[in-house]
């Protein structure tokens, strides 16, 4: 990540994805809407054995739900689900072990699942995995790759004629605030041209997750679909992955129950399912995010626009180089418009894609669309 996009991401995520940030959003939550009964639903929720995946199974599981913890660990599992039966008192807590990595076998479990039970109404595709070093699995797939898009594809699109079948089907994705710095690359999903970083390739399939359940939401109308940013929490995962972050930040992350807590709204609300099917989400309401179906969704400014404007000036920048047509001279006078953009101008700038992001620059300039 260049140091412009790692300042511009780190000013969104202070202002945005802090315990602080959640505890003054959540000034705002309605309480109502998670005074719910899930007696008689059904959940699946994979990686639910720590961090947000746990969270979200105990607080579901409070309410009376059917819970399916799939875990790569039958040690991890089992400890948790120890704890959830004892913390809720509720004993339909089910155990199935899968390591989302190897694709065929996510498969064959999707089958089985649908074989023995007659419902379910709610899939959380929670589980990640964050690679030091490219590594592949038995099938010859990037294990990073297969785990956080392929495996959640296969495992979701296999799913989907059980969740049909049942009342009030719901998916919902957990994604990750490193997404925001991504743009969306299909050339090279196996990650084996460039260097190999492992933090920047769980960011780019956190994109694909979002792009990929704008699409189901479009192909399967009668399962609501929603990808969520759970802020930046402290988990496992996030310590034994970004040990200096994690340890610089570690005053202010969340705990995992807050960030599981749009989960759960996400899961069981009737609020959460009054929006669109293939939003984008954070504490509890619709976020705007570059390529984002509702550019309306959200109307507070923040310093964190620098990202978005980031990310819409990559999109400008490609669509004006398929335009130049590899003439060298209007390559160079664009580059030092661009420049200039980026240095800022004195103009409200507002995005043609999100029409709400909008930064004050301190000198003149054409228009953003022009």
């Amino acid at each position: 990540m260049s140091l412009y996009r790692n300042s511009a991401w780190f000013v969104k995520g202070v202002t945005e994805f802090t315990r602080t940030a959640y505890l003054s959003a959540a000034k705002q939550f309605v309480e109502k809407d998670l005074e719910v009964s899930m007696a008689g639903r059904s959940f699946m929720i994979t990686g639910a054995n720590s961090g947000i995946g746990k969270a979200t199974a105990m607080a579901v599981a409070k309410k009376g739900a059917t819970i399916h913890m799939v875990c790569r660990s039958k040690d991890k599992a089992e400890e948790a689900r120890a704890d959830i039966v004892k913390e809720t008192g509720n004993k339909e807590v089910y155990v199935h072990i899968l390591d989302l990595s190897e694709t065929k076998k996510v498969w064959e479990f999707a089958e089985s699942f649908k074989r023995k039970y007659k419902a379910l109404n709610v899939l959380i595709n929670n589980a990640g995995s964050i690679m030091s070093q490219r590594d592949v699995n038995a099938e010859g797939l990037e294990k990073s790759f297969a785990t956080n898009v392929l495996g959640v594809y296969i495992l979701t699109k296999s799913l989907i004629p059980l969740l049909e079948k049942s009342a009030d089907p719901r998916v919902i994705s957990v994604s990750s605030g490193g997404m925001l710095v991504q743009k969306l690359r299909t050339g090279n999903l196996q990650s084996e041209r460039g260097r190999y970083d492992g933090t920047m390739v769980y960011a780019q399939h956190k994109r694909q997750q979002v792009v990929m359940t704008e699409q189901l939401a479009k192909a399967h109308t009668n399962i609501h679909f929603s990808v969520m940013h759970p802020g930046w929490v402290d988990t496992p995962a996030v310590a034994n992955a970004m040990p200096d972050f994690h340890r610089s930040m570690k005053d202010s992350l969340r705990t995992p129950e807050q960030g599981a807590d749009t989960v759960v709204w996400l899961s069981v609300s009737e609020a959460a399912t009054t929006n669109p099917s293939g939003r984008f989400y954070q504490v509890c309401r619709p976020a705007c995010y570059f390529g984002c179906s509702d550019p309306q969704s959200s109307s507070t400014e923040t310093p964190g626009q620098l990202v978005a404007l980031m990310l819409c000036l990559q999109k400008e920048e490609e669509e004006e180089e398929e335009e130049r047509g590899g003439e060298e001279e209007e390559f160079k006078k664009n580059s030092r418009r661009r420049r200039r953009r980026r240095r800022g101008i004195k103009r409200k700038y507002t995005c043609s894609k999100c029409h709400y992001f909008s930064f004050y620059f301190k000198r003149h300039a054409t228009d953003h669309d022009g």
